[in-house]
C-alpha cells in the first residue's frame, strides 16, 4: 500500500508555482526592452518621423499629380504655389516629386549600406575571434589598413570613373558599405572574445557543431544589441555620406536623383531660389536627426545599466 502511493505521488505533476497577489510579475528581456524603449520620449517622436517619412517616400510619388522627370514647360524655375507647392527647378521639374524621389533612393541607400557594413563587421569580428592564431592577425591587418585610408576620397574617384547612370548607387552601396564596417568589427571581437570561453559555446564546441554554425546560433545573438544599435546608426552615418558625395557630384548620377544631388544643385542658387534647397535640406536634417533619436533610444533600452532608460517595473 505504500509503495503504491509512492508511485502516485511520483506520478502526480508537480503544479507551477503561481505569483503571489502582491508580486510583480515578471518580464521577459524583449518586453523589458520595449517598455524601456516607449519610456523615451524623444525615441518615439524619431520613430514616427521616420516611419512618416517612409510611407511618404513609398506612396507620395504616386498620389502627386507630377512625376521626378516630368518637365512643366509652363513654369521654368518658379516658386512655391498651388500648382507646384514646393516650386520647380530650372528645367520645369516638380520640386516636391524630386525631393520623394530623393528621399526615396536616399533611404534604399542608407538602409541597404548600413545592413551590408553591419552584417560585415558582425562576420569579420567573430570569425576573427573564435578562430584567433593567423586568421585574427590577417583580419585585424586588413582592418587597420582600412582605417587609414582616405575613404571619402578613394569612393569619389572610384564613383567618377565607374559605370555612369541608373546603376551608378549600387556601386556607391558597395563603396561605402566596404568601407564603413571596421570600427564595428573591432567592438563585435572584443565581445566575441569574451563570449566565446563560456560554458554554452565550449560544449557546443566538443559536441562537433560546425564552426560557422556555432557562431551565428550562440555568439552572434549575444552581441545582438550591439549589433542592432550599429545597424540603426549606420543608416544615418550612410545617408550622410551618401549626401555629401552626392553634393560634389561623386554619387547618384542623372537622371536619378537623391537628396545629396539635389542639395548640390540647389546650394549654386540658395540666395536666389532658396525653394530649391529648402525641401531637400529640411528632409535630410529631419532624417538624421530621427534615425539617431532612435539609435539612442535602442542603446538605453537595450543597456540594464543606463539610466536614461528609466526603469520598465
Amino acid at each position: 500500500m505504500t509503495e503504491n502511493l509512492i508511485e502516485v505521488a511520483t506520478e502526480r505533476p508537480v503544479p507551477e508555482p503561481t505569483p503571489r497577489s502582491g508580486e510583480p510579475r515578471r518580464l521577459s528581456r524583449g518586453r523589458l526592452i520595449l517598455r524601456r524603449f516607449l519610456r523615451n520620449k524623444t525615441a518615439l517622436v524619431g520613430l514616427f518621423v521616420i516611419l512618416t517619412m517612409i510611407v511618404v517616400a513609398l506612396i507620395g510619388p504616386y498620389l502627386s499629380n507630377w512625376t521626378y522627370d516630368f518637365v512643366d514647360r509652363r513654369a521654368y524655375l518658379k516658386p512655391p504655389s498651388d500648382r507646384h507647392l514646393l516650386g520647380t527647378t530650372q528645367g520645369g521639374r516638380d520640386m516636391l516629386a524630386l525631393t520623394l524621389r530623393g528621399l526615396r533612393k536616399s533611404l534604399l541607400i542608407g538602409f541597404l549600406v548600413a545592413f551590408l557594413s553591419t552584417g560585415i563587421a558582425s562576420i569579420v569580428g567573430s570569425f576573427a575571434a573564435y578562430f584567433g592564431g593567423w586568421f585574427e592577425r590577417v583580419a585585424l591587418w586588413i582592418t587597420d589598413l582600412l582605417l587609414v585610408i582616405p575613404s571619402f576620397l578613394l569612393i569619389a574617384v572610384l564613383t567618377s570613373g565607374g559605370p555612369k547612370g541608373a546603376s551608378t548607387w549600387l556601386l556607391l552601396v558597395l563603396l561605402l558599405a566596404a568601407f564603413g564596417w571596421m570600427l564595428s568589427a573591432r567592438v563585435v571581437r572584443s565581445l566575441a572574445l569574451s563570449i566565446k570561453e563560456r560554458e554554452y559555446v565550449l560544449a557546443a564546441k566538443f559536441m562537433g557543431m560546425a564552426p560557422p554554425r556555432l557562431i551565428l546560433r550562440h555568439i552572434l545573438p549575444n552581441i545582438s544589441s550591439l549589433l542592432i544599435i550599429d545597424a540603426t546608426l549606420n543608416v544615418g552615418g550612410a545617408i550622410l555620406a551618401e549626401t555629401a558625395l552626392s553634393f560634389f557630384g561623386f554619387g547618384v548620377q542623372s537622371p536619378d536623383t537623391s537628396l545629396g544631388t539635389l542639395l548640390g544643385d540647389g546650394a549654386r542658387q540658395v540666395t536666389n531660389f532658396p525653394w530649391l534647397f529648402t525641401g531637400p535640406a529640411v528632409a535630410v536634417v529631419l532624417l538624421v536627426l530621427s534615425i539617431n533619436a532612435v539609435g539612442d533610444g535602442l542603446r538605453d533600452a537595450l543597456d540594464p545599466s543606463s539610466a536614461s532608460g528609466g526603469t520598465a517595473r
